[in-house]
């Protein structure tokens, strides 16, 4: 089925699409994990691209959101979740994996953030408050995936004979692999601590 077909189609029937995507997001994110856990080539390569969708689907379901008028409460509650499947069980697979680089320590870190803000949307939602994306919070996001992607990339190119395997096992030393996920903490940490600082994110 073309895009454009689909772009085409009437407001009535893509208001159920944005959370479809949320929902496929979810699903795939344990088929990643087992395909880290293969550790062979055509795993790796299936759990990129299984990646790579994943985090397509997450810039897609929100633009297709505004593009129809889409949105919901539950599309914003359930969002956000879906990324924190995909995302710290990838990185929890990756820490069991490569528990010298992806230390344990740091992702337990990202995830206690993560936790912490879902904890708080869940009671600003009782009390009747949504709160908002923050701009910088999808910064996070994409320093989140982009170090996921290149680390899985890295993988599917080790196994590649030569020059372009030997370079991707040097890229993922545990020192390299280490300070890079400590810029992406460090970023994650940031914005949660907005998340309970910065009020004027919470619709009343």
């Amino acid at each position: 089925m073309r895009i454009s077909y689909i772009l085409s189609a009437p407001p009535s029937k893509m208001r159920h699409l944005p959370n479809a995507l949320t929902v496929l997001r979810i699903l795939v994110s344990p088929v990643i994990i087992v395909m880290l856990f293969l550790d062979t080539f055509s795993a790796s390569v299936w759990a990129l691209a299984l990646f790579v969708f994943a985090s397509i689907s997450d810039w897609a379901d929100g633009n297709l959101a505004r593009r129809y008028g889409a949105g919901s409460k539950f599309g914003q509650f359930l969002d956000p979740v879906a990324d924190k499947v995909l995302v710290l069980g990838t990185f929890f697979a990756l820490a069991f994996m490569r528990p010298a680089s992806v230390v344990w320590w740091l992702v337990g870190m990202i995830a206690l953030r993560d936790l912490s803000v879902t904890v708080l949307r869940v009671v600003e939602k009782r009390r009747g408050r949504t709160i908002k994306t923050m701009g910088i919070a999808k910064l996070k996001t994409t320093f989140q995936l982009t170090f996921l992607i290149a680390l899985l990339l890295l993988r599917v190119l080790a196994f590649v004979p030569g020059a372009v395997g030997e370079w991707s096992v040097w890229l993922m030393k545990p020192a390299i692999v280490f300070w890079s996920l400590i810029v992406v903490t460090l970023v994650t940490l940031y914005t949660g601590v907005l998340y309970f600082t910065k009020r004027e994110y919470i619709d009343e």
